[in-house]
C-alpha cells in the first residue's frame, strides 16, 4: 500500500513537469507553422467551413482565402471581405453594399481563422492534442486555450501537417456557445504574388454598391 500511494505522489508530482514539456512542444510545432507562412510568401487556400453542434451538421459553406501576411481577402457565396492590416471592408453580395471598419484583434480572429499564425504568443496557452492522421496526412494536432476568460474565441484546435507545417483543419470554438466552426483547408497553395491592392475594396468593380463607413 505504501508503494502504491508512493506511485501516485509521484505521478501526481510529475504532471506539471509533463504539461510543460508538452506546452514547450506545442510551441515548438506553432513556431515552426508560423515561419512555413512567412517563407509561403503569398498563400492561397480554398476551404469548407460547417457549423456544428451536438454532433449535427446546421450549415456548411465553401470559400476561398488568399494570404499576405496580416493581410486576407475572404471570399464565400454570400460576402467577400477585404483587410489590408488596418481597415477592413466587407461586402455582402444580396444587398450590394460594403462595410468599412476598423476591427479589433478579436473581431478578426473570428473573420480570418488564420490569425492564429501571428496572435498565438499572447494570451493563449496550448498543449498538444492526440490526433496523428488526417485524411490520410500525418498531422500535429495543438490545441490553444484563451486565457483571459473574457476573450469570446475560447478554444481553436488545430491540425497541421508534419513534414511541411500547413494547417489541414481549425476548429473554433466560441465561449459559452454549443456551435463551432470546423474548418478543413481542401487546397494550398504557396508563392503566390500579391500585390497590396488586392487586399483593398475597389469601387470600380463594385460601382453600384453602397459604402457603409463604420469607423
Amino acid at each position: 500500500m505504501r508503494k502504491y500511494i508512493f506511485s501516485v505522489l509521484i505521478a501526481l508530482l510529475s504532471l506539471p513537469v509533463i504539461a510543460q514539456q508538452q506546452q514547450s512542444q506545442a510551441k515548438v510545432i506553432l513556431d515552426k507553422t508560423a515561419e512555413a507562412f512567412r517563407k509561403a510568401g503569398g498563400v492561397k487556400a480554398d476551404f469548407t467551413v460547417k457549423a456544428v453542434a451536438n454532433g449535427l451538421v446546421e450549415g456548411a459553406e465553401n470559400g476561398t482565402i488568399q494570404l499576405k501576411g496580416e493581410k486576407f481577402v475572404l471570399k464565400t457565396s454570400d460576402i467577400i471581405t477585404w483587410f489590408d492590416g488596418k481597415t477592413q471592408w466587407s461586402y455582402v453580395t444580396k444587398n450590394d453594399e460594403v462595410n468599412v471598419s476598423n476591427p479589433t484583434q478579436e473581431e478578426l480572429q473570428q473573420i480570418n481563422p488564420y490569425t492564429f499564425l501571428y496572435m498565438y504568443q499572447k494570451g493563449f496557452s496550448y498543449k498538444f492534442g492526440v490526433t496523428k492522421t488526417f485524411r490520410g496526412k500525418a498531422v500535429w494536432e495543438v490545441v490553444l486555450t484563451a486565457r483571459d476568460k473574457k476573450q469570446e474565441l475560447e478554444r481553436i484546435t488545430l491540425f497541421v501537417t508534419k513534414d511541411t507545417y500547413e494547417p489541414l483543419y481549425i476548429l473554433l470554438q466560441q465561449r459559452g456557445q454549443q456551435t463551432r466552426n470546423e474548418i478543413t483547408v481542401t487546397s494550398y497553395q504557396k508563392g503566390q504574388n500579391y500585390t497590396d491592392r488586392v487586399f483593398t475594396f475597389d469601387k470600380k468593380q463594385y460601382p453600384n454598391a453602397e459604402v457603409i463607413d463604420l469607423r
